[in-house]
């Protein structure tokens, strides 16, 4: 397996074990947020999908691009999920070990290698998967208790 299919197989581990849990979360859960100010399971769906196409934007050598309006549901934000991860598997899927070590300006001009954007994509959905993990124990559901390969 090539670094890309890895690269890949590893973002969809994390971003398909957070859809599994997603999908058994009430719909009207959607708002809880476990602290004041913090984002809620329609928040941070949103910021994940978001930011997944903003961090291939810059894989691309483009701006991150604006952060579009909130899901009014968690029904529309699992919806921007499962879009965003198809878009993201393609385009992780699709990278040559030459783009992967082709380096790109992110996070405000800072340049990095692509693998290390991928990489700090793959990083950003764990960290946040694990919030998301914590919130649905707090409303009594029980997460999945492993991550999918594939």
């Amino acid at each position: 397996m090539n670094r890309s299919a890895v690269l890949a197989r590893t973002f969809q581990a994390h971003r398909s074990a957070l859809l599994d849990l997603l999908e058994q979360l009430p719909e009207d859960q959607g708002t809880f947020a476990a602290w004041d100010g913090g984002m809620s399971f329609i928040g941070l769906s949103d910021h994940l999908s978001a930011s997944a196409d903003r961090f291939l934007n810059m894989v691309q050598g483009q701006a991150p691009g604006a952060m579009p309006e909130p899901s009014a549901t968690l029904t529309e934000a699992r919806g921007r999920l499962w879009d965003s991860q198809e878009r993201a598997l393609s385009a992780i899927s699709a990278l040559s070990d030459e783009d992967l070590s082709r380096r790109v300006p992110a996070f405000g001009g800072r340049e990095m290698p692509v693998a290390a954007l991928i990489d700090t994509i793959i990083t950003h959905e764990a960290h946040h998967k694990g919030q998301v993990w914590l919130m649905a124990r707090m409303i009594g559901v029980k997460p999945p208790m492993f991550i999918k390969m594939g």
